[in-house]
């Protein structure tokens, strides 16, 4: 079933229970009002006959006869109020002449049903419908002797509430038919914009062009908002896709690179196994090398096999490290003291492999500072950022210092090293980059600052390059501190 369908459909049902609804309380506020109406008529000329009552007592106390005024029963007459008298004593009953003429009886109760007989029913005598009041008559002792009963054909009424209902019933079937017909009518137009946004997403799934959008000249309302939102989504699918592309490109590259990476160490793992199982398997005498140089030999083959696995156990490492970052995984964070970490930091970077002077602030500032994260990342992202310094600062300083700003602190890694062109700055994050001038040259396989710049990532933190060629690089990395140290 369509939406205009079930629009239609559902706005009818809650028209029809409405229409039932106000049509039930029509009848039903006519339908009180006039057998009200009626009933107080009755039982207003029943209780005045009661008084016009002319009764005859014999002397035994007991009643032989009632009769009514005959100016009071020509009212009654003119009227058409009926009435029925019946004496239980001797079962004498007197009828008006009316009821009479009408060759009519009221069915009379049991004497000792009378009490609960007061009062008003309905009944159906000789093809009429006659509301009857009837009204107990008692002798001096209290005790019921005879019944009077006075009735009027409701049979006007009756046709007048059966022509309501009719009409009820027809106009408001009549109403629904039509409500149906012109709300289907208006759900089609409404909706048909709709029908523009499913051939627009048709024509989307069966091509390629995500830049295609539906064209809308209507009135800002919820059809409009919709097919905003739906360009605005297919705009957001757009650059998903070209991030996606960009994505893939990303990934194709980092294999490459991983591949070339891990196929040069290979290369030469293989050449000097080669090598010594060529010299190894040769007879004693044979070949012109004499047992000291086979074993320089030997040792200098297995120092590259050492060295180059070396380099594949760092490339592994630092592959996997990236692995963690892509899958989403994070590490245990806590508070963290930064002036012990940072001494620390500062006395163990002087133990690595350098040229350049190694210079450090004050760290006496950080006392009492703190930031939430995970020690040991923190510790290989700045020593990630030192060895760098180290690396490319063949001579002159590398200093490390720190400074504050706003609810920040920043670690700052400077070098007077070989720099770098400002064209480069924003690619030296990605995946085994390294710049031009570097490959081959310096030791590295363009890893570290990827994993660096994740590191920073999920500390909430961010990290800043000033460079230039020939003169040196300084990286600013941004962590929040922690307003609330812990307690010791």
């Amino acid at each position: 079933m369509s939406i205009r369908l079930r629009l239609t459909a559902w706005y009818s049902g809650i028209l029809a229970v409405m229409l039932l609804a106000l049509s039930a309380a029509i009848y039903g506020f006519v339908y009180f009002n006039t057998y009200g109406d009626l009933k107080d008529r009755i039982q207003k000329q029943g209780e005045q006959l009661v008084t016009n009552l002319n009764p005859n007592w014999a002397y035994d106390g007991s009643l032989q006869s009632v009769s009514i005024n005959p100016f009071f029963g020509n009212k009654l007459e003119e009227a058409n109020i009926l009435v029925q008298t019946y004496i239980y004593n001797n079962e004498n009953l007197q009828k008006s002449e009316n009821l009479h003429y009408l060759d009519i009886q009221f069915d009379v109760p049991k004497l000792e049903d009378i009490d609960k007989a007061h009062g008003f029913k309905q009944t159906t005598l000789g093809g009429y419908h006659l509301m009857v009041y009837q009204i107990p008559i008692y002798d001096l002792n209290k005790s019921p002797v005879a019944l009077l009963q006075v009735a009027t054909p409701s049979n006007s009424e009756d046709k007048l509430l059966e022509r309501l209902k009719n009409i009820l019933l027809v106009g408001s079937f009549a109403t629904l038919i039509a409500a149906f017909t012109f709300g289907l009518f208006l759900a089609r137009k409404s909706m048909s914009p709709i029908g523009k946004v499913i051939e627009a997403a048709n024509g989307i799934q069966t091509g390629n062009d995500l830049s295609s959008r539906i064209e809308y000249d209507g009135p800002p309302d919820e059809i409009g908002r919709l097919i905003e939102t739906v360009n605005s989504m297919l705009g957001r699918m757009e650059g998903f896709y070209t991030e996606l592309e960009d994505s893939y490109a990303a990934q194709r590259r980092f294999v490459s690179d991983a591949s070339h990476e891990l196929r040069t160490p290979l290369t030469t793992i293989r050449g000097n196994i080669d090598l010594l199982q060529k010299v190894w398997e040769m007879e004693p005498g044979e070949g012109k090398m004499s047992e000291a140089e086979i074993r320089q030999l030997s040792l200098e083959s297995v120092q590259d096999i050492a060295d180059e696995s070396k380099r594949m156990s760092r490339l592994v490492a630092d592959m996997l490290s990236l692995a963690r970052a892509d899958t989403g995984r994070t590490f245990d964070i806590e508070p963290v003291a930064l002036e012990p970490m940072m001494n620390e930091i500062a006395r163990r970077a002087s133990f690595l492999p350098r040229q350049a002077e190694w210079v450090t602030g004050d760290m006496s500032v950080l006392n009492g500072k703190y930031i939430v994260g995970n020690k040991d990342y923190l510790q290989q992202m700045l020593f990630i950022f030192i060895d760098n310094a180290f690396k490319y600062t063949p001579s002159g300083i590398v200093s490390l210092d720190t400074l504050f700003y706003q609810n920040q602190i920043g670690i700052r890694i400077t070098d007077t090293g070989i720099g770098m062109d400002k064209d480069e700055v924003p690619y030296i994050f990605d995946r085994f980059y390294r710049a031009d001038e570097s490959r081959g040259i310096t030791e590295g396989i363009g890893l570290g600052l990827s994993i660096a710049k994740w590191i920073i990532d999920e500390h909430g933190g961010s990290v800043e390059v000033v460079t230039r060629q020939g003169e040196g690089t300084t990286f600013v990395i941004w962590l929040p501190l922690l307003f609330a140290p812990p307690l010791e």
